[in-house]
């Protein structure tokens, strides 16, 4: 089975979610997970974080904390993802040092150029689908992904939207990851370890 899914935690995590977490790590298909909590404490994070290091290391999925690439380093985590507003990307590298750095760079070639530049294992796309999570995000097509296939060699991370009914769009015109958040956590339809089975 392709591991191709980049998983993006709930907002909110509350005691069920860990237990949900290993169900929907148990179906292999998960690449990373990120940890991404942007109202939490400092302090509770760190409690998350290594709860969730856990997990991850038992499932052998790539552990990425949102933002923070000093809590990153002191959870032993595998990498931090960071947005185009959450600080300078070349202190994330240094500071990081083998450690993954994926950055969002939206649906610009600058962006992505810029990215390459610094060092990214991985760049992000979108969004090009709209987003429970995030409405009023930037919206990226199809042409970005397909020009970031042909003119760089990292992974390509695409977001926003993404559900069992558009993926194979993406995947098709150069994505190697999707990262889906809603559609597992927030899915009216489908508990999280049956929805996360709708990516084949």
């Amino acid at each position: 089975m392709k591991k191709l899914i980049y998983l993006i935690s709930p907002p909110k995590i509350d005691k069920s979610f860990y237990q949900n977490l290993n169900k929907v790590l148990s179906y292999k298909n998960v690449s990373f997970f990120q940890l991404r909590l942007k109202k939490v404490k400092k302090s509770e994070l760190l409690k998350i974080a290594i709860k969730i290091k856990k997990i991850t290391s038992k499932h052998k999925v790539k552990l990425i904390l949102n933002d923070d690439f000093y809590l990153t380093n002191k959870v032993k985590a595998d990498g931090c993802h960071m947005g185009q507003l959450d600080g300078s990307f070349g202190i994330a590298r240094k500071k990081l040092k083998n450690r993954i750095l994926g950055i969002t760079c939206h649906n610009s070639k600058n962006l992505v150029k810029n990215a390459i530049k610094l060092k990214a294992d991985y760049i992000a796309l979108g969004s090009f689908f709209r987003s429970k999570l995030k409405p009023n995000a930037t919206k990226a097509d199809l042409k970005i992904l397909k020009w970031s296939k042909r003119n760089i060699k990292k992974p390509i991370v695409v977001i926003g939207g993404i559900n069992n009914l558009n993926y194979k769009k993406l995947i098709k015109a150069g994505a190697k990851y999707i990262a889906i958040s809603s559609f597992i956590w927030d899915n009216p339809r489908l508990k999280p370890e049956l929805a996360i089975k709708e990516f084949k």
